[in-house]
């Protein structure tokens, strides 16, 4: 018991160092440009969980997956699908922010939960748009806040996650609870609109390729977590 405790402490120590790292580096971050992260803290480790649920629950219990996994901030979502991959899965990390993706680039070689997956992972330093359509996806994580863009941002996102998607992949994202009634009462009347626009182009999409939603209470602030198919024949109208 006692060689047991002499193994784990230092390594709970060392998560938690990198965890409040990652809280400092997101807080800062987000004080600058909150129209790009929409959060003042990193998500929780119950969202990263539901995140990768279908990383977890694969079609093919035996098969890899190729899994894209776009704003991956400080990396909190990203292990929670690091734990759910197996040998043979890919993925490729996208993060706008500079320095947000040398964070996560530094993790793969430091953080015990992301470095298991270091050789299969990709850290690109770009807008997702931007990473083209020369590669296929059986699985999208995306934490981008579709809340801060404007509708013709997100419809334009939410069609480029659909053309990389492989037939029959997946695409899990979320929004926050409660935000929008918020908004409502203490936001100018152009930000209220502009999201309201926005969130009229999400639930069209979760209204015709919904799968499944969850409510993740233990999150700041608590979140939906949306699940979404592709159709195998990709007919998209």
């Amino acid at each position: 018991m006692s060689e047991t405790h002499s193994h784990a402490g230092p390594l709970s120590a060392l998560r938690l160092q990198e965890r409040l790292r990652d809280t400092r580096l997101f807080f800062g971050q987000a004080l600058r440009t909150f129209h790009a992260t929409g959060s003042i803290l990193p998500s929780s480790g119950a969202l990263a969980h539901e995140m990768a649920e279908h990383i977890r629950h694969r079609t093919d219990p035996d098969g890899a997956l190729s899994i894209l996994e776009a704003g991956a901030g400080t990396g909190a979502i990203s292990r929670g699908i690091a734990a759910a991959m197996r040998p043979g899965d890919t993925l490729d990390l996208v993060e706008a922010n500079p320095e947000f993706a040398a964070h996560v680039e530094e993790l793969l070689s430091t953080d015990p939960d992301m470095s298991r997956i270091a050789d299969s992972a990709t850290v690109h330093a770009c807008l997702v748009n931007d990473l083209g359509t020369d590669r296929t996806y059986d699985v999208i994580v995306s934490g981008l806040p579709f809340a801060n863009f404007t509708a013709d941002q997100v419809k334009d996102i939410l069609d480029y996650y659909f053309t990389v998607l492989r037939p029959g992949g997946t695409l899990s994202f979320y929004g926050y609870l409660y935000t929008k009634g918020v908004k409502a009462v203490i936001a100018k009347r152009e930000d209220y609109l502009r999201q309201a626009r926005t969130s009229w182009v999400v639930q069209d999409w979760i209204d015709r390729y919904g799968i499944g939603s969850e409510k993740v209470f233990a999150n700041v602030p608590p979140a939906w977590v949306h699940h979404l198919r592709k159709p195998g024949n990709d007919l998209r109208g």
